[in-house]
């Protein structure tokens, strides 16, 4: 991976999207959670992409998947808010499945291309 352009990888392509797309759900939870779920799904969101640009600057495959690995870590933990966000009511079926179909794609992205290394 050394030296990648980070913005030509899908996987950092999608991972923007859903950012953007985190930001957009997170302006409509309740104002109490400023603070709270919405700033902790909001830092992973864009954990995961800045851990793939960070690993793509790597001289080495064995320090550019420790940043790959941190940003599968990152999609969990977003994954688990998500998840969070729908059981408690904050976001609708449709907003959770699309976005759970998205970050399970891109965790297989991040599996798939780690895989690739030596």
């Amino acid at each position: 991976m050394i030296n990648h352009n980070f913005r030509k990888l899908n996987i950092w392509k999608d991972e923007i999207q859903v950012a953007k797309e985190t930001y957009a759900m997170t302006r409509l939870f309740p104002k109490e959670e400023r603070y709270g779920l919405s700033s902790q799904i909001q830092h992973c969101s864009v954990s995961i992409p800045s851990n793939i640009t960070e690993g793509s600057a790597r001289s080495t495959d064995k320090h550019s998947k420790q940043y790959l690995e941190n940003a599968l870590g990152s999609s969990f933990e977003w994954e688990t808010q998500l998840i969070i966000a729908f059981e408690i009511e904050y976001i609708s079926i449709k907003t959770f499945e699309h976005l759970e179909n998205k970050i399970q794609h891109i965790q297989n992205q991040i599996i798939k291309f780690m895989n690739s290394f030596k």
